[in-house]
């Protein structure tokens, strides 16, 4: 495998990494690439990014299906940084086309998530199996953040099949029994139905207060995957999260594929107010739902509407929530759109854009989110 890293000393120099499945010799001896395992084969390997100049080593590596890049200090951005990736297809032997990283990843835990060692990160993209990734890194007018380094990660077969059910039906009218606008809980994956190895996030579970709104995102990956590939991709953006950023857990509550399919995120009860790492500033007293793609310019499929619908009527209406309604929330964090404690008001339905500085879930999705809580309305009987 050949690795060659350019960069000059200027700040708007560009620094490449290639890495190819052919060896050859090498002139600098860069360190051993770091590797976490999980159960099913699953690989994080992780590789220093740094400014040598004219470095060429020898390295061995894993294949990969999600790339991403960490930095040391999460509070540290790399804001006018330009990072774009090429990977190479396992498949067919050849080589994509550039495709950017967003370099600000603005799914984040909060100070009440208790973990030490989290790391900066830009958002994952998903590449499929592959076997070969080129990083070029053109930095900003801060330069880059210590510790930069490339992150790639094989979700692997998953955790073998548990006692704990795969999937949880959904209910039917007839089986509940009647409470004021609480809409029929949608049919789940469960965490062992997508192969989660437990043994990875923390052992306990934090909650917040009542669950008053409902924040919709979108993971930034990739649009045209095959649905059955959606476990071993919400596996990677695990992965990712907690062995590449150090969070506790996967930051989002629920995720949707493209097939409208409904995925159980953060462990601690699918009923229960689990905090998660998704809104930074506002993961207490909300949920997190991720439609699994990118909706920058193009819209979501209809499945994915209906899916985060029927999930945050449901979730909402635990709690007496108004699906079209509206409610208050109080920042925690002054990274986000608001200084912390102050009290903003939301859609009880909003998009992650509407607490902090993001594109995200992309003008497509954004623009259904009133298609998103009306038909959400209508399932809890408003």
């Amino acid at each position: 495998m050949r690795i060659s890293l350019l960069a000059g000393a200027a700040t708007s120099c560009v620094a490449v990494l290639l890495l190819q499945s052919t060896a050859v010799s090498t002139a600098v001896a860069d360190p051993v690439p770091a590797e976490q395992t999980s159960a099913g084969g699953g690989t994080v390997t992780s590789m220093s990014l740094t400014a040598a100049e004219h470095s060429v080593t020898q390295r061995a590596t894993k294949p990969f299906s999600l790339v991403g890049v960490s930095w040391d200090d999460p509070r540290q951005s790399l804001a006018g940084t330009s990072i774009r990736v090429r990977t190479h297809r396992a498949s067919t032997d050849t080589w994509t086309d550039w495709r950017p990283l967003a370099v600000e990843n603005e799914d984040a835990p909060d100070e009440r998530d208790g973990r030490s060692g989290i790391r900066g990160s830009t958002a994952p993209l998903w590449t499929g199996p592959s076997n070969g990734v080129a990083i070029e890194v053109t930095p900003g007018p801060k330069g880059l953040p210590a510790g930069l380094r490339v992150e790639l990660v094989d979700p692997g077969r998953g955790a073998a099949a548990q006692s704990a059910p795969r999937i949880l039906p959904g209910e039917s009218a007839a089986a509940r029994t009647p409470q004021d606008h609480e809409a029929p809980r949608p049919g789940i994956v469960t965490r062992a139905g997508w192969g989660a190895d437990e043994s990875l996030r923390e052992p306990g579970f934090v909650y917040t207060g009542t669950v008053k709104a409902v924040f919709v995102h979108h993971t930034d990956t990739a649009t045209d995957y095959a649905c059955s590939d959606a476990p071993q991709m919400i596996r990677a953006i695990y992965q990712y999260h907690v062995q590449s950023n150090g969070w506790r857990d996967i930051g989002y509550n629920f995720l949707v594929d493209r097939c409208g399919t409904i995925y159980e995120g953060r462990a601690g009860g699918v009923s229960q107010p689990v905090l998660g790492a998704h809104t930074l500033g506002f993961n207490s007293d909300s949920a997190g739902v991720a439609a699994l793609g990118t909706f920058t310019t193009e819209g979501p499929p209809q499945e994915i509407v209906d899916g985060i619908s029927k999930i945050a009527a449901w979730k909402l209406g635990l709690t007496g929530q108004d699906a079209a309604g509206h409610t208050n929330l109080t920042s925690g964090s002054s990274q986000s759109r608001y200084p912390k404690g102050t009290v903003v008001p939301f859609d009880t339905v909003s998009g992650h854009r509407d607490a902090f500085a993001t594109e995200c879930p992309g003008d497509g999705l954004y623009a259904r989110l009133d298609d998103i809580r009306s038909w959400a309305a209508h399932l809890q009987g408003r």
